[in-house]
């Protein structure tokens, strides 16, 4: 038997949905087999209605009141306890309601066209569907367990108010009524929410919106007039407060009004705004605030020289990582980056944080560095340890040694950055040679230079030396190697030849065998004199090479009391004064003389501004050490050597060489003289009496020949004038006040001189002599 044989004549009654393509009133019953006002035990009980149903529907005013059971009728059948109970109606079906019609039928002729003759002795019950919320269009079909055929509903009027609702149950309440109260409740949280909105949005009307701070101060809710009164007094006093700057790792401090800074009070409470219009950020406000800081006025300058103020103690430069040598003991110097003050940025962030009274952050610009710890400390180990782990010796001949002990072998070895985060050893060969190298001079024999003596009255030259020293640097070439290790840092001295600067052939090929050009001069005192002689003897035997040039302040050197020199008498701005090394302008003199007839080009010299009677008209010099030099070179093609002879009283200087021009002096007449001006000083040490002399130019022409030949080869004219000698007077005091000067007295002349014009030009520098 299938299923569907054993469920014949037992299937619960059912209730059809009436099809939408079926007008009204013809709806075709469906038949219900096997029918029976009372269900069988196989049988789903009669279907009750849930909470969620709505309540049976009332019949309209048109209907006949449903039939109800008179006290002469009997109850409607209920089942027996051993039938079944009724079917309940499965989830899928649309509920219905049973009622009870009676003898409706009977009672109610006007609806008969909705009555269905039910079988005879059976009860009538008509099924009533449930009413939805809205109007249910067309007819409504329903079917009774009870009948075979269905009873037919018509549609449902719209639903009158109950007069007298019966008490439902908890299972009839309505399943819209919790969404109604909720929709009620909303829409009442609402209308206040609205309520509410307004009534804030007109209470703070013109004023500063609710939440917002300026530099931490809560001004929201106030007038503006209230707003700017509580910046003043709580921002304003903030700057001439000292303020905390915190560059990088570096903390200092500034005044804000010493850099430049103010508050702009009316733009700042202008970034303010107005009152917002939106719901969601005026609700926020309460909970949230808006900070908009402070507009600052600044002075541009003031503000770059304060930041510019800062960096002595904010910037520092980077330290590269290394090993130092403390005595014999190696130190690790850790790596450290620099810092400097990024200038324009901390301005910015002055400008915006200053205000706030908290501790402003300053950008600053890292300076890297290369090595790494691990550089330095590898460095350490690796050379540094070792290379101070002994003293370094180098031996020598005869048994003699030089040693570097430990506590100098950081001048000796170094470290520099290897660019990849290590340390290269550096070995300083000159520093190893300076301490070593004097302690060997004893095994060593110094080269010598040929020399050109005038032994016998005539040149000679002086076989040169060849010199037998320790190559240093060929000898300290394994000295990375050998610091490297932890025992003996010993090295054997590698000695070789070492030529002179001048050999005895490039001696003999000077051609030195003939005095080319000489001058003598006289009348010094015995101060000057030691002077004089001194330096004589230092430019004695001076070789110059062709195309050398010769410079008497380079070549003597300081000429102080160091040297031996003393103090003897000059010529200072006119007038007579002393000094140390004074008279030797008048070996300048001799010199610029002697070079001059041997034919020796000019490079520099300077005459005396002061005429002294001693020396030849324009063809003199003077020097000052650091200031005025003579200077010639030697531009013949054979060398020459200076011969300086320095007696009691007088000065001789010869050049030896190969003469090849001969040279004459052409002196020309004294013109244009001046007279002196008188001079009034105090008596005393510092007052040297002159009796003065005149000033006049002079000049000089030099003619040069071919010594061979007689050709003149060239003709030069110098020009000098020389200024007047004042007349100096010491007088004790009381007599007229010093540099008081007073015109000369001079004879009236014969014919009309030129008449001298009065000069302004400074004074030529003069020296002793």
């Amino acid at each position: 038997m299938n299923d569907e044989d054993g469920d014949k004549g037992r299937t619960a009654p059912e209730r059809s949905t009436p099809d939408p393509s079926t007008s009204r009133g013809s709806v075709e019953p469906e038949s219900v087999e096997n029918a029976s006002p009372v269900p069988s035990a196989d049988e789903p009980p009669t279907a009750q209605p849930s909470a969620d149903e709505p309540p049976t529907t009332q019949p309209s005013a048109d209907e006949p009141p449903t039939a109800q059971p008179s006290a002469d009728e009997p109850p409607t059948a209920q089942p027996s306890a051993d039938e079944p109970p009724t079917a309940q109606p499965s989830a899928d079906e649309a509920p219905t309601t049973q009622l009870d019609l009676g003898d409706l039928g009977e009672r109610s002729g006007e609806q008969a066209s909705l009555w269905v003759e039910p079988p005879a002795n059976e009860d009538v019950t008509q099924v009533i569907p449930a009413i939805p919320a809205g109007p249910v269009p067309g007819p409504t079909v329903a079917y009774t367990a009870a009948a075979e055929e269905p009873t037919v509903v018509a549609p449902a009027a719209a639903p009158q108010p109950d007069p007298e609702p019966a008490a439902a149950s908890a299972e009839e309440t309505p399943a819209r009524a919790p969404w109604m109260k909720i929709a009620a409740v909303t829409g009442g949280v609402i209308a206040v929410l609205g309520l509410a909105y307004a009534a804030d949005l007109a209470v703070s009307s013109g004023k500063v919106p609710r939440g917002v701070t300026v530099a931490g101060v809560d001004v929201g809710g106030s007038s503006r007039e209230e707003a700017e009164a509580t910046l003043q007094a709580q921002v304003g006093p903030r700057v001439d407060q000292p303020l905390t700057v915190q560059a990088g790792d570096v903390s200092t401090e500034l005044v804000p009004a010493a850099a430049g800074l103010g508050v702009d009070w009316e733009a700042t409470l202008d970034r303010a705004h107005s009152q917002p219009l939106n719901p969601f950020t005026r609700l926020t406000s309460f909970f949230t605030t808006d900070e908009i800081g402070v507009v600052s006025t600044r002075d541009e300058a003031a503000l770059a020289s304060a930041v510019d103020g800062l960096r002595d103690d904010t910037d520092r430069a980077s330290r590269e990582g290394t090993v130092v040598f403390e005595g014999e003991t190696p130190v690790p110097v850790d790596p450290s980056t620099g810092q400097n003050l990024n200038g324009e940025a901390a301005e910015a962030a002055l400008i915006e944080k200053w205000a706030f009274g908290r501790t402003v952050e300053l950008p600053v610009d890292v300076v890297p560095v290369t090595v790494t710890k691990e550089g330095v400390q590898k460095a350490l180990d690796d050379v540094a340890a070792p290379a101070a782990s002994a003293d370094l010796v180098v031996t020598g001949r005869d048994g003699k040694v030089a040693t570097a002990p430990r506590q100098q072998i950081g001048a000796i070895v170094g470290f520099e950055p290897d660019g990849t985060g290590g340390l290269k050893p550096t070995y300083n060969v000159d520093a190893a040679t300076g301490i070593l190298a004097p302690q060997l001079v004893s095994t060593e024999i110094a080269p010598k230079d040929a020399a050109i003596t005038l032994d016998g009255g005539s040149p000679t030259v002086v076989p040169a030396v060849v010199g037998d020293l320790v190559q240093w640097p060929k000898t300290l070439e394994t000295l990375p190697e050998v610091l490297r290790g932890n025992g003996s840092h010993t090295i054997a001295a590698v000695y070789g030849p070492v030529p002179p600067a001048l050999t005895t052939e490039a001696a003999q090929g000077l051609g030195v065998k003939e005095v080319i050009g000489e001058f003598t001069t006289g009348g010094f005192s015995a101060a000057s004199g030691t002077n004089i002689r001194l330096a004589a003897s230092e430019i004695n035997g001076a070789l110059i090479r062709p195309g050398d040039t010769f410079s008497l302040n380079g070549y003597t050197g300081p000429r102080g009391t160091a040297q031996g020199y003393v103090e003897s008498g000059i010529i200072n701005n006119g007038r007579p004064d002393t000094a140390v090394g004074g008279g030797v302008s008048q070996v300048a003199t001799t010199l610029y003389n002697a070079a001059y007839f041997a034919g020796m080009e000019d490079v520099a010299h300077t005459e005396h501004s002061y005429y002294i009677s001693r020396y030849p008209e324009a063809r003199e010099a003077t020097v000052f050490e650091g200031a005025i030099d003579l200077q010639f070179r030697n531009n013949a093609k054979t060398g020459v050597m200076i011969q300086a002879i320095g007696g009691a009283s007088d000065l001789t200087i010869r050049f030896w060489g190969t003469k090849s021009v001969d040279v004459d002096s052409i002196t020309g007449n004294r013109t244009k003289p001046t007279q002196p001006d008188t001079v009034t000083l105090p008596a005393g040490d510092h007052c040297i009496a002159s009796s003065g002399a005149p000033g006049f130019t002079a000049s000089d022409t030099r003619v040069i020949s071919d010594h061979a030949t007689g050709q003149e080869i060239s003709r030069n004219t110098r020009t000098v004038r020389y200024d007047p000698v004042p007349i100096v007077k010491c007088e004790a005091p009381g007599a007229p006040k010093p540099d008081e000067r007073t015109p000369a007295a001079s004879p009236a002349p014969s014919t009309a001189p030129e008449s001298p014009k009065p000069t302004t030009s400074a004074p030529k520098p003069s020296g002793g002599g």
